[in-house]
């Protein structure tokens, strides 16, 4: 609250400087670029610290610098910070076609041509044809103001190619521009390649930094998504350790809501210890006054048992957890699931194991009732019988578990 209060304090300020300003020059057209910039950085670097009703300032901000860009005589890029602006506006989420109508008119070459092309390509969704450019370009770029904003639009343009390169651009923008949106957006794509290319040691890195400096940022559940990914899918190589040490800066309800997401997604791939563990640790928490218990713990608890010994107790368990503490995609898991138990309880049906007994090996006389040498035979065939039973249940539980995976997916896409 105190670092909310203390970053709305100084919105105001700069605000009300900037507007002072324009009074002072009766027009707001006098105000450089450059310095409207300061005032979107500052609001966009609050946004991702968690101060999300600045949100709405970002794009009046954006249009603000918007219209001040269009409307400037062509000498105020006389000034390189208010070219630095043009090009960082357009790479902090501005209207490309401004930067269109920008170099159009820059007749006195005020832009670098190959810069304003590069970005021009990769804003209009041809990426790939600017890859190489823009990686050639960032050494001479490194250390100027623009340089963080360049390695982010190099490394989005590396990564379907060179995921290694595109890593290394993202390390630099963070650690050139630390505690501000830029750094929050390369730690989050980092994750994101780390995540899916089981770089298991590398995302756990970035996960922790952004666990502990951009927990409130509005792309969080995003993080949230990739970490559950890298520890679901990498666990043995991803501890409990691990886990606890990522989620230990989180309040008691992000906490739990991270640990219940993990045993979600553990106990639909089948990773029962890792879906129990979560569970565990989210049973644990305590629960905000008036709240008595988490349907969705009993769930996933559930759903990670579901292959014991103990499916019947475990059916009738889900069967107890009232769907009004559900989601609607729990609710269909939760049908599911009981599906499944209920078919691994159910009786075989008696004229299939007549029909198993009958049956013999082509060729194979049956032996009759009273038959005491065709006994040690009949043991085998009793065991072969119960052993592929074994295996049909067991089979069938992987196929119901894989249901549950397609039911999960299907109610993703429609969200």
């Amino acid at each position: 609250m105190r670092r909310t209060y203390r970053l709305r304090l100084l919105a105001a300020t700069l605000l009300g400087l900037a507007g002072a300003t324009m009074a002072r020059a009766q027009a707001p057209e006098d105000l450089a670029p450059y310095k409207m910039l300061r005032s979107l950085q500052f609001v966009q670097d609050s946004v991702v610290g968690g101060d999300h009703a600045a949100a709405e300032m970002q794009k009046f901000m954006l249009a603000s610098l918007d219209k001040r860009l269009r409307s400037a005589d062509s000498a105020i890029f006389d000034d390189p910070r208010n070219v630095d602006a043009a090009l960082i506006y357009a790479m902090s989420g501005g209207n490309p076609a401004t930067l269109e109508f920008l170099v159009a008119r820059d007749v006195d070459g005020y832009f670098d041509n190959r810069v304003a092309d590069a970005l021009r390509k990769y804003l209009g969704g041809k990426a790939a044809l600017v890859a190489k450019p823009l990686a050639e370009m960032m050494p001479e770029y490194r250390d100027s103001k623009i340089g963080p904003y360049l390695a982010l639009v190099s490394a989005s343009a590396a990564l379907p190619g060179d995921p290694k390169s595109a890593l290394g651009f993202y390390d630099y923008a963070r650690l050139a521009a630390p505690g501000t949106n830029i750094e929050e957006a390369a730690l989050r794509r980092s994750l994101a390649i780390t995540a899916g290319s089981g770089m298991v040691d590398q995302g756990l890195g970035y996960a922790n930094r952004y666990a502990r400096r951009f927990l409130h940022s509005p792309y969080a559940s995003q993080f949230a998504d990739l970490f559950v990914m890298l520890a679901v899918d990498n666990y043995g190589k991803v501890t409990d350790t691990d886990i606890e040490d990522i989620l230990a800066s989180m309040d008691a309800d992000r906490k739990r809501e991270a640990y219940l997401r993990i045993a979600r997604k553990a106990a639909i791939v089948g990773k029962a210890d890792l879906a129990k563990m979560a569970s565990a640790r989210a049973e644990e928490i305590p629960l905000a006054p008036g709240l008595k218990s988490i349907g969705e713990v009993d769930l996933y608890s559930g759903l990670a048992n579901l292959a014991s010994p103990e499916v019947g107790r475990i059916v009738n368990d889900l069967v107890g957890i009232s769907t009004d503490k559900l989601s609607e995609r729990d609710q269909a898991l939760r049908a599911a699931a009981k599906f499944v138990g209920e078919e691994v309880l159910r009786k075989p049906d008696a004229n299939s194991l007549a029909q198993a007994g009958a049956a013999t090996t082509p060729g194979e006389e049956p032996a009759s009732a009273d038959s005491h040498a065709g006994q040690p035979k009949a043991d085998e065939k009793a065991m072969a019988q119960a052993e592929a039973a074994s295996a049909g249940i067991d089979d069938f539980v992987t196929k119901g578990r894989s249901k549950l995976a397609q039911i999960d997916s299907l109610l993703q896409e429609g969200k």
